[in-house]
């Protein structure tokens, strides 16, 4: 990740900034650019986002959104993809979805670039469940892993292709194996 400007910024201020490509995020008074994301990351992203709102769109259960800006407790963070339940999504006067989204996910999905650091991620992860977010999950494509967080629990570390992921009760009818998620890679 890159890190732009050096002088701390108050996360008002970073607002104000205009938005940066690929997305940068405001922790703890830094600005850091995420990486440009890759074939795999892209790849995985898609489907996710695709797969999910499959499952709870028409249903009016929650929405999944790629790279979406969301702002709450201090940080301004932008994960691969935000879940949220349908009755907590923003929206506008006109009753249209918010352009600002000033509240947490309800479910978290990071997918590792090569050269992004984990415990970045991970610290927007463990961000969002301190706040309220029901899950989230860390993807390292490299790896063939998925890192799963619960709320209050010790995180699960997946790999082999036949176990079943664990998902937030608002997606409960979504059933993924980790190979399913990593065979979307392959052509």
């Amino acid at each position: 990740m890159v890190q732009v400007p050096e002088k701390p910024l108050t996360l008002e201020e970073f607002l104000t900034l205009p938005e940066t490509k690929p997305a940068s995020e405001y922790i703890a008074g830094q600005v850091i650019q995420k990486p440009m994301p890759q074939g795999k990351h892209s790849k995985l992203q898609v489907k996710l986002v695709t797969v999910i709102n499959q499952i709870v769109e028409d249903r009016k259960i929650a929405l999944a959104f790629p790279e979406l800006r969301c702002t709450f407790g201090g940080r301004s963070i932008v994960p691969d993809v935000s879940i949220f339940a349908w009755d907590r999504i923003p929206v506008d006067d006109s009753g249209d979805i918010a352009n600002v989204i000033p509240i947490y996910p309800d479910w978290t999905i990071e997918i590792l670039s090569p050269e992004q650091r984990p415990t970045k991620v991970t610290g927007n992860i463990l961000h969002c469940l301190q706040q309220g977010c029901q899950m989230g999950w860390l993807i390292d494509p490299d790896e063939t892993s998925i890192l799963v967080f619960p709320p209050g629990q010790q995180p699960e570390f997946l790999e082999a292709e036949e176990e079943v992921l664990p998902v937030p009760n608002l997606v409960a009818d979504l059933q993924l194996t980790v190979g399913e998620v990593f065979n979307w890679l392959k052509l």
